[in-house]
């Protein structure tokens, strides 16, 4: 019965690492540009730079917050588990930020790094 009982919880943890497993490819260029244009799955994108640096080019569908101000963003999800995905220059402020929201709760965040591996459209406003 042991043996049977340590099974089963191998099993779900098995499956549960896959479908964590699963959302991080979304932390590659290929997956978040897969994500972007299939428009099918709910997820918050979050380019953490400054507000100029935003303006001067950003990915598709993202939406601005600093990273120091990654607590204070209005438009947080309230499920914990929602996919969220974050990127700055070259990765170093979204890992902050990335930290920041798994202390608050948060269980499906992914650093893409830096816009500087994005290969796709950039969208600009200046």
């Amino acid at each position: 019965m042991k043996n049977i009982s340590i099974i089963l919880i191998l099993i779900l943890t098995a499956g549960l690492l896959v479908a964590q497993s699963d959302d991080a490819r979304y932390a590659t260029p290929e997956g978040l540009s897969e994500l972007i244009e299939e428009g099918e799955r709910e997820y918050l994108l979050l380019d953490v730079r400054t507000e100029g640096e935003y303006k001067s080019g950003y990915i598709p569908t993202a939406d601005h917050i600093h990273y120091r101000e990654i607590g204070d963003y209005p438009s947080l999800p309230d499920e914990k588990d929602a996919l969220i995905i974050l990127y700055c220059r070259s990765g170093a402020r979204s890992g902050r930020a990335h930290w920041d929201l798994e202390r608050m709760g948060y269980t499906n965040v992914h650093n893409f790094g830096g816009i500087v591996d994005w290969p796709g459209p950039i969208v600009r406003e200046e």
